[in-house]
């Protein structure tokens, strides 16, 4: 009897959180994204492009689904602390979040794309 109610909650319980197994690959294939982006950012070398690759990646990331999502967050978050560490100013690392976010939340990321960037990005 023990059993079967375990297996009953199993059940349950995966019926529910169907998706739990696609987490990993979506987190795979957001953290790609997010590599894609900063390798267009740096082929670009374009003034003003910083923030429009970070909504960029955030966002096509996120599309992924919640494992793309966690990974933008995880980059993200990462990435800033990492260049607030070095000096590169608070103030700048707030508008890069602010990209990040508007990127991961659905914005569309050409509200900072910067006049005359090529069609390639």
């Amino acid at each position: 009897m023990k059993l079967l109610l375990a297996g009953l909650i199993l059940v349950l319980v995966v019926g529910t959180e169907a998706d739990w197994y696609n987490f990993p690959g979506e987190a795979f294939q957001g953290a790609k994204d997010m590599w894609t982006a900063y390798t267009d950012m740096r082929d670009a070398n374009f003034q003003n492009s910083d923030k429009y690759f970070h909504a960029r990646g955030n966002s096509d990331a996120a599309e992924r689904g919640p494992g793309g999502r966690w990974a933008s967050e995880v980059i993200s978050n990462a990435r800033e602390s990492v260049q607030e560490a070095l000096g590169h100013g608070h103030e700048d690392s707030l508008a890069d979040q602010e990209a990040n976010a508007w990127g991961r939340n659905g914005g569309d990321p050409n509200r900072f794309r910067p006049e005359g960037l090529p069609d390639k990005y």
